[in-house]
């Protein structure tokens, strides 16, 4: 038995060809669309940063229990950390197009105040308080 060019089984066989062509052409193109997609995955947090330290009184020894403020100041909202057993303070997911002062107090007492600028590019932000006890 011979076979014609045009027999059925020759030609199912060229068009699943070109369906597995088509089909790999298809997860090509999906892949290279995630590829273009992955840096902005780790973008999602682009515009943050976060701000630690620690709360210091006399001959900088930490204080545990200051309360550390945190005030916005595009819409005036405060933030509150109470300070650690060693004194540390965080706070995270802040803006970084925005401008913050940050001060803690302590039995009536305050820390001078400091300022956070937006034009500050850092991503990490530690600044030590310091309250005369």
């Amino acid at each position: 038995m011979t076979r014609r060019s045009g027999s059925p089984r020759l030609l199912s066989t060229t068009k699943a060809v070109r369906l597995h062509m088509r089909r790999v052409g298809l997860w090509i193109a999906l892949l290279a669309v995630f590829a273009a997609l992955a840096p902005l995955a780790g973008a999602q947090n682009f515009g943050l940063r976060t701000l630690n330290g620690k709360v210091l009184g006399a001959q900088d020894a930490p204080i545990n229990g200051a309360i550390v403020y945190l005030e916005n100041s595009r819409n005036n909202d405060i933030k509150s950390y109470i300070s650690e057993k060693d004194g540390t303070y965080h706070f995270a997911d802040l803006s970084s197009d925005t401008d913050y002062t940050l001060w803690a107090s302590f039995k009536g007492k305050k820390s001078s105040t400091k300022t956070i600028s937006s034009f500050d590019t850092r991503k990490q932000v530690y600044i030590d308080l310091h309250v005369k006890e």
